[in-house]
């Protein structure tokens, strides 16, 4: 199969953080072939969602484990899509707080419902070169589910 997935990087950073580990991850799904468009959630329109076959959402935690505002119409477009991509999530938290990365959580659970979920990554704060490593296996299992898809569809027909 030669199709090259249209693919997407939403995500919301408050320090940084989240920004370079969305810079990470695109760089990760680059060395497997994709060429995914980033976008800060602010930039970005969740109408668009229906665009791309796989979507990657990075958000911080924001308060008592909650998804910051920046990310909410995008949780809600996809509560409501009417379609399937691939996604993953990913995102920056601070182990001192009870709910570590609650976010990351709440749309991982919202994701492997409404979607097929491939893969979550948690990053304590800042990320390091080490978290490289981490990255580039998000992105091996985000490709492998993609690719997976896309034989059960050719075999379906």
């Amino acid at each position: 199969m030669n199709y090259k997935p249209a693919a997407a990087i939403v995500y919301a950073s408050a320090t940084g953080h989240t920004e370079l580990l969305a810079e990470m991850v695109e760089q990760a799904l680059s060395e497997r072939g994709l060429a995914p468009d980033r976008f800060r959630a602010d930039q970005f329109d969740p109408i668009q969602l229906s665009r791309y076959d796989i979507v990657l959402v990075g958000t911080y935690t924001w308060a008592n484990g909650e998804v910051p505002k920046q990310l909410h119409k995008l949780f809600w477009e996809f509560e409501n899509l009417s379609h399937s991509p691939i996604t993953a999530v990913f995102g920056t938290g601070d182990r001192c707080f009870a709910n570590y990365c609650g976010a990351v959580d709440q749309f991982r659970d919202m994701l492997y419902a409404r979607t097929a979920l491939a893969a979550t990554l948690k990053v304590e704060q800042m990320p390091s070169e080490e978290d490289r490593v981490r990255c580039r296996q998000f992105a091996k299992s985000v490709a492998a589910k993609f690719h997976e898809q896309a034989h059960l569809f050719e075999t379906s027909k």
